[in-house]
């Protein structure tokens, strides 16, 4: 079977994990189920493509089972003719209906067409068919995923029947590292930037991938999957000012289409190359001292990540990051001893020969009269000879102080911080519905211990909309529940 095949040939180890622990989950089901008693709900997304995958690899396994126990062999080209739910809207991407439409004949799914309301087409369903179980393409951080289980009853006032969600603990990264693994086709519009699909009406391509060129009008967008954060994966939503199909709408993410807010949003990753870190005899301190000078001069870390003195691993590290984010700073494993490894795994990963000792026909030397030897530059990639913070200190001002340098100051990112003691069951479900009203700003959680209070972080570029992401936070609690809290 070729999914299951793909993924036991990778070399991804985390995908491999998620891969078996959803297609364990599937396999459960249709232990619990009868054929016939399970349904799959495809919506054309790229959740939904994953999920559909995963049940047929999941569906040909527990096929190979049974057919073992009775001596027979299995049937590689089995397909999966699931009972398959698709409620179409006349608010739907062409695209969407085209490619869903296409999915379910090659892949022979029984599709059960609704055009109402989900939950209006679900009793109707229900009533006909003998559904006892739905399998979903729910993933954590949905507006519905809090709460929810691999196997979770429907909630109450809706038609009972059991939600399935195999892919509850995946990540935007690992729904698309399984569809390239994979190779599996998906809808046409996530190479044209969209990261998240809703409606035509309140959906565009994600600002954060836009290609901006400044000679053409033509506005160009990365596919999704270069997109390095999958926390911004809904950045692309836009609100309606009104409910009708028709009216304006403005985008909820704070971004208008001027290349100014496109270029708001630049990432970076960080690597370090150094056994003596991954052994536990140093510590780096260059790396987050790296993400504190980069988050003040207005990037965003998408990556950070320790590699072996070897030049295998940094060039692998180099070419996953050197084409996703817009510059990878590297330091450590530089010089003539046998482990500084670093200038060589940069041209393995640029598919080009050291010439000099420095990767040919890529490499810029830049030059500053305080520092004893230049900086390395290989296109995106910047080489730091720095080995402690104050070296580091240094040559950052340097590259800062060039008249070519790569570093463009952006707009500050604007945080504020709020502490509370209410538990995390209380805030969960509240803070995942903000994530979702406020794409634009980061929310993040953390507690310095289990018995204090919880901080909750917002962080943006657009101060009015920081404020008020923590403001309608404060508003759906109690006064007094939020303090404002320093994390300096």
């Amino acid at each position: 079977m070729e999914i299951d095949r793909a993924i036991k040939e990778s070399s991804d180890r985390r995908l491999q994990t998620k891969y078996n622990n959803a297609v364990y989950v599937i396999q459960r089901a249709f232990a619990l189920y009868e054929f016939e008693q399970v349904a799959f709900s495809f919506n054309g997304g790229k959740d939904s493509t994953v999920l559909l995958h995963l049940l047929r690899a999941g569906y040909y396994l527990h096929k190979e089972k049974i057919n073992y126990s009775n001596g027979n062999q299995p049937d590689c080209m089995l397909k999966c003719p699931i009972r398959t739910i698709y409620f179409e809207c006349p608010c739907a991407f062409p695209e969407i209906n085209s490619f869903t439409y296409e999915t379910a004949a090659a892949y022979d799914l029984q599709l059960e067409i609704m055009r109402s309301d989900f939950k209006s087409g679900l009793e109707s369903l229900l009533k006909e068919k003998p559904i006892k179980a739905i399998f979903l393409g729910t993933r954590i951080g949905d507006p519905n995923a809090v709460g929810q289980e691999q196997f979770s009853p429907s909630s109450t006032g809706w038609p009972p029947f059991m939600r399935v969600n195999p892919i509850l603990d995946w990540s935007y990264r690992d729904v698309w590292a399984f569809i390239l693994t994979c190779k599996v086709k998906y809808c046409s519009l996530y190479d044209q930037g969209y990261t998240s699909i809703g409606s035509i009406y309140d959906t565009v391509p994600n600002a954060l991938l836009s290609t901006a060129d400044s000679s053409s009008t033509k506005e160009n967008f990365k596919p999704a999957y270069m997109l390095s954060d999958g926390r911004l994966e809904r950045a692309g939503r836009a609100k309606k000012i009104s409910s009708k199909c028709e009216s304006t709408h403005v985008l909820s993410n704070g971004m208008d289409n001027t290349g100014a807010h496109r270029s708001s949003f630049l990432t970076a990753s960080i690597i370090a190359v150094g056994d003596e870190i991954l052994f536990g005899t140093a510590e780096d301190q260059i790396g987050a001292t790296l993400c504190q000078k980069l988050y003040a001069t207005g990037w965003q870390v998408a990556h950070i990540a320790v590699v072996q003195n070897d030049v295998d691993s940094v060039a692998e590290e180099v070419e996953q990051r050197k084409s996703r984010d817009d510059i990878v700073f590297l330091f450590g494993g530089l010089g003539p001893l046998h482990s500084d490894v670093s200038v060589a795994g940069v041209a393995k990963a640029f598919g080009v020969c050291l010439l000099a000792l420095l990767p040919e026909g890529i490499t810029e030397l830049l030059h500053h009269e305080t520092l004893p030897v230049p900086l390395i530059k290989c296109r995106n990639v910047i080489i730091f000879a720095a080995t402690n913070i104050c070296e580091l200190e240094t040559q950052w001002e340097c590259l800062l102080e060039l008249s070519n340098t790569p570093l463009v100051q952006m707009a500050p990112f604007i945080s504020k911080h709020l502490s509370t003691m209410l538990s995390d069951i209380e805030t969960a479900q509240v803070i995942s519905k903000l994530r979702m009203d406020f794409p634009d700003i980061y929310i993040g959680c953390h507690r310095k211990s289990r018995a204090g209070p919880l901080i909750i972080s917002f962080v943006g570029k657009n101060k009015i909309r920081v404020e008020l992401a923590a403001e309608k936070l404060s508003r759906r609690f109690h006064a007094g529940a939020f303090c404002e809290f320093s994390c300096d």
